[in-house]
């Protein structure tokens, strides 16, 4: 990709935005946007960054909220609670990943990670035994994973890209887990659903990757026992 493509100039501010605004890994004080809901729906625990933390944005202007909300009024059997922090990488959501199921309960888990790992040109080694580490944690409570696999900017050359995307490939075939699309990848190209530092999705946005993430999730939900 040449450097002057619109995603590579994103995604390079990115990792400087999410390393400057990045928080503690061990941020399990961090109120969720959603809270588990009433006894007989299913609880689908979301784990990610500050694209799903509605970062520059009142949490029910993003995209989690909004589908909540959807949710609801369907009537559909199943909500998210949003455990997503900004800057956070794939060792802070191992980290806080135990706190969380001991207090909620949780019958799927959507891990949204990686991406600052890549970013900050981690090991995929260890991006991927985190990731592991994750799913073992969900299914040792017969919950349900799915994971949504991330890529990075290209700067870092074709042999580490090919490593960090096969690390997704991988957990999902060893763990035999669902794998889905990133949702922001053509987002990310459209300057108008595009905050002003033009890194983050902006309001506008928000009802789009809803639209997106509740097709993914239907298709889980149904085909799930």
């Amino acid at each position: 990709m040449h450097k002057n493509h619109p995603l590579f100039i994103l995604l390079m501010s990115y990792f400087f935005i999410t390393t400057a605004y990045a928080l503690p890994s061990n941020a399990a004080s961090q109120p969720f946007v959603e809270q588990s809901s009433s006894q007989g729906t299913r609880n689908i625990l979301l784990l990610g960054d500050s694209i799903s933390a509605s970062y520059g944005m009142k949490p029910t202007q993003g995209w989690v909220h909004l589908l909540n909300q959807k949710l609801s009024e369907q009537q559909r059997a199943y909500k998210i609670i949003n455990a997503s922090v900004s800057g956070e990488t794939t060792s802070g959501g191992l980290s806080r990943l135990a706190g969380i199921l001991a207090q909620e309960k949780v019958d799927h888990l959507l891990i949204e990670l990686g991406g600052n790992d890549g970013l900050r040109g981690y090991s995929p080694k260890l991006i991927k035994n985190n990731l592991l580490q994750m799913v073992q944690l969900a299914k040792a409570k017969n919950i349900k994973v799915s994971m949504i696999k991330i890529k990075i900017t290209p700067n870092y050359g074709p042999r580490y890209n090919a490593l960090f995307e096969q690390v997704f490939d991988e957990v999902a075939a060893e763990s035999q887990i669902t794998l889905l699309p990133f949702f922001m990848e053509k987002i990310a190209l459209d300057k108008s659903l595009m905050q002003a530092d033009g890194i983050h999705p902006n309001a506008k946005a928000q009802p789009i990757i809803a639209d997106i993430v509740e097709q993914q999730l239907t298709t889980i939900m149904t085909t799930e026992p």
